[in-house]
């Protein structure tokens, strides 16, 4: 697909951050003229993608969280959330439902809410090289009356 616009931001892993994240996601894609439920799904799919990456990712020590923007055609919003922590050995038990490596305070349904607000959603680890997940969400065309 080709690209239409891009953005690449780089942070480090603060839980501050995270908002940042969020905010600068639906920033981007404000240029797509999303519904609110739409930037609501963006906004929350970016926001468990990060918090992950800092959580997961870099759970006792600060690093680099890369937030990669594209707008494809065909309005297709793409977002990338890579991280070179630790990394995740066993990424198809980490997508179930209720799995979690973060203590009894976490929920394990990260990857299962990224999935059901986004169109698509890809997750490539590799323990001690960090983790990268994309996702992909189509955002209709609006209606002007």
């Amino acid at each position: 697909m080709k690209i239409i616009n891009e953005a690449r931001l780089i942070f480090p892993s603060l839980s501050a951050n995270e908002s940042f994240a969020r905010s600068a996601a639906s920033c981007f894609a404000a240029q797509l003229d999303p519904t609110l439920e739409e930037l609501g799904d963006i906004r929350t799919a970016v926001s468990e993608a990060v918090t992950n990456a800092i959580v997961h990712g870099y759970p006792d020590t600060l690093g680099d969280i890369v937030l990669r923007l594209r707008l494809l055609e065909g309005r297709v919003l793409e977002i990338q959330v890579k991280d070179k922590g630790v990394g995740i050995p066993d990424v198809e038990k980490a997508r179930k439902p209720l799995f979690t490596t973060g203590g009894e305070e976490r929920s394990g349904m990260g990857f299962t809410i990224m999935e059901s607000f986004m169109d698509g959603i890809r997750v490539r680890s590799a323990p001690g090289k960090g983790t990268s997940v994309t996702l992909r969400k189509q955002v209709s065309p609006r209606m002007r009356g």
